[in-house]
């Protein structure tokens, strides 16, 4: 295939926890993205290399519009993306202690308190009990299963086995969470739909994590939840059986670099 540059323009590579997004501001970059170029930009060997694109955009009646791309070029909401965006929009829109934004699944709002930022997660559905764990809707879909010896699990293989499993063919597969509880710790790796790979953290894998575990002890509060990135505090309201509402995700985003990227087509 012939590539012939089309576009110039900057690129900003954001990371939340270890879940690195490359990020557009959508007022420079205005045309369309076609899967092809998605996966390039995101590719580790042939673009900048990322967990996906982010595309900032200003709103009429918000703050911004986030538009989240997996690296394949299908698209879902994203917690630890969410944080970068709104770490972007106040490095280079407006700097704020609260915002809202639109992205995929439905408006949200954010607190930036310093190196935190808390967003206010949509209401999570389809919640029920699968295997010894469960499936949950947090924005994207995912199934939570408890193992023993976490750090040696193969995250990869199993991942794989369950991302495409019958049960989730309809949704075009799940994100799945391998969760240890041990000595009142609570530690998550994730298999990536989009990625197709481990991450080295998932904001709503991170979601559906704390919300297994405060399903399984059957109440309300607070849960921090530790990855290989870093940790993340999840709280919630319990109103009924896999049902919560009041869903926050709270971590750290930062800048990492940024460069200049020629789109092709």
């Amino acid at each position: 295939m012939l590539y012939f540059c089309e576009v110039k323009g900057r690129f900003y590579k954001y990371q939340g926890t270890g879940n690195d997004f490359v990020v557009l501001d959508g007022r420079e970059w205005t045309q369309p993205w076609e899967t092809d170029e998605i996966v390039v930009i995101c590719s580790r060997k042939w673009g900048v290399g990322s967990d996906g694109l982010i595309i900032v955009k200003p709103n009429d009646s918000l703050d911004f519009e986030m538009i989240f791309f997996n690296p394949d070029g299908s698209q879902s909401f994203c917690g630890n993306g969410s944080r970068a965006a709104v770490r972007f929009y106040c490095d280079h829109f407006q700097s704020k202690s609260n915002v809202s934004f639109v992205a995929i699944d439905g408006i949200h709002t954010a607190t930036i308190d310093g190196d935190d930022i808390e967003i206010k997660m949509s209401n999570p559905h389809q919640g029920k009990q699968w295997r010894d764990g469960c499936f949950i809707h947090t924005g994207s879909p995912h199934v939570v299963l408890s193992v023993l010896g976490l750090n040696e699990f193969p995250v990869v293989s199993k991942g794989k086995e369950i991302r495409y499993h019958e049960d989730f063919k309809a949704g075009n597969g799940t994100n799945v969470n391998f969760v240890e509880c041990s000595h009142g710790q609570v530690a998550a790796r994730t298999y990536e739909r989009g990625v197709e790979d481990e991450t080295l953290s998932c904001g709503t894998g991170v979601t559906a994590v704390g919300l297994f575990v405060l399903e399984s002890e059957k109440r309300s509060g607070e849960i921090q939840v530790k990855t290989k990135g870093g940790n993340l505090t999840v709280s919630a309201l319990r109103i009924g059986e896999f049902q919560f509402e009041d869903v926050y995700l709270k971590g750290g985003a930062e800048f990492v670099f940024e460069g200049i990227w020629e789109k092709k087509s």
